[in-house]
């Protein structure tokens, strides 16, 4: 956990030695990192970043192996320059060789920008911190960093929504024909409307059946 928002690598989370996180990025998203590792210690997470804590005559590459090596979880900043950084694939690799199936979580994928998920990367479920709001941002990163740590599932408090139906029903078939006593055939039943032409006695007629139809002879004379 933190100290004053400082970082101690002899003591770690629970007493032993490391760090909760160590950040991986590149320097062209270290507005990203420190804000990523700003979070995480105001939650008293303990965080190592290279930006903070491998200050003038410290050993980079040290701080780098003790990074993935005694961080308990290593944050892969995600963006188009970190998949081109020949570093950054070395700290994310290392920290996927020591947990290949995610059972520990032991690297998050955190991208910042729309960008693909080169090789391995592609299979470990990213937490996307790009456009949305910074309040949802912290709440996002910390409800993943909260997960990470605990092992803990993902299931609401609450029980979810019922889902409403969207299906629209489909419309009722157009009334079929009842039986006329009279002529033993069929006709349009009394009281619906129906529209069409039929064959009525002495010719065809056309026109709105409320019932009865109203015919139309076709009288030459007419």
């Amino acid at each position: 956990m933190s100290n004053g928002g400082n970082t101690d690598s002899t003591t770690g989370a629970g007493g032993g030695a490391g760090w909760d996180f160590f950040i991986s990025y590149t320097q062209t998203d270290r507005p990203w990192a420190e804000w990523i590792a700003w979070t995480l210690e105001e939650a008293s997470y303990r965080v190592l970043i290279q930006a903070w804590d491998l200050v003038p005559g410290s050993n980079w590459v040290t701080g780098m192996d003790e990074g993935v090596t005694r961080a308990a979880r290593t944050i892969a900043v995600l963006s188009h320059a970190y998949t081109r950084s020949v570093y950054g694939a070395a700290e994310w690799r290392a920290a996927w060789a020591s947990d290949p199936t995610g059972a520990t979580r032991k690297l998050l994928v955190t991208r910042i920008e729309d960008c693909p998920r080169p090789g391995l990367l592609g299979q470990v479920v990213s937490l996307d911190l790009f456009g949305m709001p910074q309040d949802n941002a912290r709440t996002d990163l910390l409800h993943t960093a909260d997960l990470a740590v605990s092992g803990a599932r993902a299931k609401p408090a609450t029980a979810p929504p019922f889902p409403a139906s969207t299906h629209t029903p489909a419309p009722p078939p157009f009334p079929a024909p009842e039986p006329d006593p009279d002529k033993g055939t069929t006709s349009p039943a009394a009281g619906r409307i129906q529209i069409g032409t039929v064959t009525a006695p002495g010719g065809q007629a056309t026109g709105i059946n409320y019932g009865q139809i109203t015919q139309h002879r076709n009288d030459p004379g007419r």
